[in-house]
Formats: C-alpha cells, sequence, structure tokens
C-alpha cells in the first residue's frame, strides 16, 4: 500500500511509520523536516508546510492518507480537498475532548459534541489563532472531522483517541506516575481510590489505525483503553509492581489536597475531582472500537517501556507531575492532619 502520512515522526505519527514500515508499505511523510529529520531513511520525504504550502503533494496519488497533525479546520480544508482525487481513503486522528456533557461514564461516538458560537470559528481564521492554548481544542478538532467528512464523504475513518501514552510521550501525564513510583518511598495519591482512569498505549493504537486502513474501514471510532474498567489505585499498583518498587501509596482526599494547591491533572495527571462532574471523560465507550478489532498489550509492558525511555530523557523541567518538594510538604501537611 502507498501511505502518505502528514506529519509521521513525532509520537503517535512515529510509531504510524514504524509500524507501516514494518510491515512492508510504501511509506511517504509530509511535514517541515524540523522534527526528529533522520528518522526513516527509508521513507520517502516531502517538506513544506500544511498551513501554507502544499506544493509538495501536489500531482501525487496514494492509498491512503493518515492526518495525524491537524488542529484547525481551515488547513485540514485544504489537504483534504487537495488529495479528494489523489487519495483514496482519509483518516484523521481527532479527540475524545470533541466530547461535552462529560458528567456520566459511557460516552459512545453518537455524545453531543463542543461547537463554537456562530463566527467563531471564522474570527480565529482571520487571526490565523491556533489552539495553542488549547481554550477552543475540541471545537476545532470537531470541525476538522467535518471537513474531512465533506471531502471523503465516504472514505474517512475518524479516529477519537483518549489519553495516549508509551514511549516518547512529551505530554508526561503517564511517565509522571511510571517514574515516580519507580523512585519509591510514601508517594501522594489523589482522591478516591476507586476513581476509574483511560489511556492507551501509542503502539496499540498505531497498530489498530494501520489495520483499519488497510481494510479500508469508513466510520467514527473512540479509541483508549484498557479493554475493561481500570481504577486509579489498580494504574498505581500496577506501576508499583512493574517496577519493582517499594513504594507506598498515600491516598489524600480531594479537599484536603485542593486546599493545599494541588492542581489536579497537571500536578496530578489523572486525577479530575468529583467535584469537576466530569466521570465520563475517563469512561469512554470504546466498544466500536473493540468490535473492529482493537486489542492492548499487557499493561506492566507499557509501564516498563515507557520508564526505560524515561530514564534515558535528560534531567529537566516536565509537563506535569508534582513537584519534590512540593509533594514533601503536603505529605507532611496530610500526616499533621492524621494526626
Amino acid at each position: 500500500m502507498k501511505l502518505l502520512i502528514l506529519g509521521g515522526t513525532r509520537f503517535l505519527g512515529r510509531f504510524l511509520t514504524e509500524t507501516a514500515l514494518q510491515k512492508g508499505h510504501e511509506v511517504t511523510l509530509f511535514n517541515r523536516g524540523k522534527e526528529n529529520p533522520d528518522l526513516f531513511p527509508e521513507a520517502e520525504k516531502l517538506i513544506g508546510d500544511r498551513n501554507n504550502n502544499l506544493t509538495a503533494l501536489e500531482g501525487r496519488t496514494w492509498d491512503a492518507v493518515i492526518d495525524t497533525c491537524g488542529f484547525v479546520p481551515w488547513t485540514v480544508r485544504e489537504s483534504a480537498e487537495l488529495l479528494a482525487g489523489a487519495v483514496g481513503h482519509y483518516t484523521f486522528i481527532s479527540s475524545a475532548s470533541v466530547y461535552n456533557n462529560l458528567e456520566n461514564p459511557g460516552i459512545d461516538e453518537n455524545h453531543s459534541v463542543n461547537l463554537l458560537p456562530p463566527g467563531k470559528v471564522e474570527e480565529l481564521e482571520k487571526e490565523a489563532a491556533a489552539p495553542a492554548s488549547y481554550e477552543y481544542y475540541g471545537e476545532l478538532k470537531y470541525l476538522c472531522e467535518q471537513e474531512v467528512k465533506r471531502a471523503y464523504p465516504e472514505r474517512n475513518l475518524i479516529v477519537r483517541a483518549g489519553l495516549i501514552v508509551g514511549p516518547y510521550d512529551y505530554s508526561d501525564r503517564f511517565n509522571y506516575w511510571v517514574s515516580r513510583l519507580a523512585k519509591g518511598g510514601k508517594v501522594l495519591a489523589p482522591g478516591r481510590k476507586s476513581k476509574k482512569v483511560q489511556f492507551i498505549d501509542v503502539r496499540d493504537l498505531a497498530e489498530w489505525i494501520l489495520r483499519m486502513v488497510e481494510e479500508n474501514v469508513a466510520g467514527t471510532f473512540n479509541a483508549t483503553g484498557p479493554e475493561s474498567p481500570l481504577t486509579m489505585e489498580q494504574f498505581l499498583e500496577e506501576c508499583k509492581a512493574a517496577t519493582g518498587s517499594d513504594a507506598e501509596l498515600v491516598w489524600a482526599d480531594e479537599e484536603f489536597l485542593l486546599s493545599n494547591g494541588v492542581q489536579y491533572w497537571s500536578e496530578m495527571p489523572l486525577w479530575i475531582p468529583d467535584r469537576e462532574n466530569m466521570d465520563g471523560f475517563l469512561a469512554i465507550d470504546i466498544g466500536k472500537a473493540l468490535r473492529n478489532g482493537l486489542v492492548f498489550r499487557p499493561l506492566s509492558d507499557t509501564v516498563r517501556d515507557t520508564l526505560e525511555w524515561e530514564s534515558g530523557r535528560a534531567a529537566g523541567d516536565r509537563k506535569a507531575g508534582l513537584d519534590a518538594e512540593k509533594e514533601k510538604a503536603v505529605l507532611e501537611k496530610w500526616k499533621e492532619r492524621a494526626v
């Protein structure tokens, strides 16, 4: 199969490219050539910028395209329309962030989505605004989906991914817990032990997407994991076991954490307090993807592989996770409160 990947050298795109090459596909990458340019010498590389220069894509044909880096509808529109007559199947990597009304678990692909107010997309396009602040991330992703569907009404695959984790994940959300548990000692753990969490190993997602593309599947799919419900306690205990850690989990209630300045999601990744009424956000229904062959490797493998990659990174700031000194101070306050 002749496969075009828009992006293809960072995280999910990296593993999509790697998997496609391993399976013997003829891969072309289109990107700016700035992110890991030396990766995949066996792939064809076209240099351009989807924001203002698609010239390298003109006059070419492929069996399928996977769009890993579309964030605003006006740029997705240009690539989708340009490739409409040149590519047989268009896969767009969207996000579960398109959904609204997140109170209840079991959000499926027919759930209501976030919409921009009238005129807002035109205002953003005029300003050439990208969702760097993520203020309209979900809304813009949904509009990107619509552009793909307009250009490929019967030939589109929309993948609404949840939190993607594993090696080369620079968001540091999953990595924080893996590396923190591996260090051992008293580890501050957030809120209810039974709180549900969801994420998917980037390699499992990449392999499933490639199978869907090979089979020319169309439609919209939620794609996260694991297959069975996973609680925060089970996740942290798995991190502890997989890393051979002697860590002691210290569970503090959410009101205590919030009153002591602990930020959920950023400092305590994968934790959303009950008072936010967002139980559906990490309890997405993935039944449709499971029925279409989505499978998962053992969580312990993801933990160990992530730790191996994380241990090779240079020391420095991380995008998520609780500072060691702050954790120590909060643990001391929790101990004093218990006394």
